[in-house]
């Protein structure tokens, strides 16, 4: 037996020996401290350091590690680097909200009935990982180990690679909450989806075709667009501004075209800004308009974790009275972190889907840890169409 592995297994209980050949070393991302963009943050605080296997006698007995095989790179990982997302885990931390992999350790605690060395898992970033409370926010997907309590842990569903575990809690959560606990879509109903092509516009576009509504999906890429339609969207419309101008070209006349002049019923705007007035301009007397996100106006706060939101979006009084607008904030993670009982729920539904092959996360993009800078600039870009994955 190598040095190296006989090293790892002394430190194991010996109910729970390693894998064979377990790799006892790795490398993982770190950001020491916050910057005042993300951009910034990935070129200047964002960096790579060798990482070793997690020493398990500081472990509780209810804790796992996770030899992470994929972690998806999301919005609030770039969000997260510059202290202009609502949760700031401790400095340093390493990022990665969701992520899967192989179990290759299990705490003394653990039984058989709830994991395996060897289980394929996806683990919970609600309960794990940078956005979660307690003890687990340095633990990222960036690296190839992560530490998660076994209550963070869940099977990979059969048929998903890696990569689309990864993809699966966050944005559609998300878009459940949404379009279902917020906005109350129904079947028949005909929704307006901004931002479609990316992680959870493209989840939205999925549970609504699974809910039984039309779909209008845009996006400032034709290209993109096409695969949007190929995953489900009926209609498709490119509102990027004529060359020489800025925000967002006039769409309200094809939207009124498309629902034979009635306008839509709900509206899911995770980009905010521009597109967020001409929507209004869009909808039926008496639309929901869910308020997801504002990822062309990123800066309403200050960086460097200061609070406070001197650029705060602005919506348009006349046209929420006159249309007679349900105007909602859609908060995800905050909503459930109020009431937890709003979680199980969605969660048992969206695993409803998985299990009968209505719902699979698309991944357009993956990398390598050591491209990390790459793969979270192609976020920012917008170059990522649904999920995008980096392999430790």
């Amino acid at each position: 037996m190598p040095n190296s592995m006989a090293d790892a297994t002394n430190k194991l209980p010996k109910q729970n020996t390693s894998a064979p050949f377990l790799n006892t070393s790795g490398r993982r991302v770190r950001i020491a401290q916050f910057a005042e963009n993300p951009m910034e943050g990935v070129e200047k605080n964002l960096y790579l350091e060798d990482q070793a296997m997690p020493d398990t006698s500081t472990l509780g007995s209810k804790d796992v590690i996770i030899n992470v095989k994929s972690s998806a790179v999301g919005w609030v990982d770039l969000l997260m680097s510059s202290g202009q997302y609502q949760h700031m885990p401790p400095l340093p931390y390493t990022p990665g909200l969701e992520y899967s992999g192989e179990i290759i350790w299990l705490g003394e605690g653990i039984d058989e009935s709830q994991a395996k060395l060897g289980d394929r898992v996806l683990v919970d970033g609600f309960v794990a990982g940078p956005r979660s409370p307690g003890n687990y926010q340095q633990y990222g997907g960036f690296a190839s180990f992560a530490v998660a309590p076994i209550a963070a842990i869940r099977a990979i569903p059969n048929g998903f690679s890696y990569d689309e575990a990864c993809n699966l809690l966050g944005s559609y959560e998300t878009a459940y909450h949404c379009l279902v606990a917020c906005g109350q879509l129904q079947k028949g109903e005909t929704v307006l989806i901004h931002g479609a092509s990316g992680a959870t516009g493209l989840a939205a576009v999925h549970i609504a075709k699974i809910l039984g509504a039309a779909v209008i999906a845009t996006g400032r890429s034709d290209e993109k667009l096409e695969i949007v339609k190929q995953q489900g969207a009926d209609h498709v419309i490119n509102c990027k501004a004529p060359t020489g101008e800025s925000g967002v070209r006039r769409f309200r006349d094809e939207v009124k075209a498309l629902t034979n002049g009635r306008g839509v019923d709900v509206v899911y705007d995770g980009v905010g800004g521009d597109i967020s007035i001409e929507s209004m301009r869009c909808v039926s007397f008496g639309a929901r308009f869910l308020v997801v996100g504002w990822a062309s106006t990123p800066f309403v706060s200050k960086g460097k974790g200061q609070r406070g939101a001197p650029n705060a979006n602005m919506l348009p009084t006349n046209l929420i009275m006159m249309k007679g607008l349900k105007v909602m904030g859609c908060p995800t993670v905050i909503s459930t972190q109020h009431d937890a009982s709003i979680r199980p729920e969605r969660l048992e539904k969206i695993m409803e889907w998985v299990h009968s092959g209505q719902l699979k996360p698309y991944v357009s993009h993956t990398y390598e840890l050591a491209e990390i800078k790459e793969a979270m600039k192609a976020k920012w870009n917008g170059d990522i169409i649904g999920g995008c994955v980096v392999h430790p």
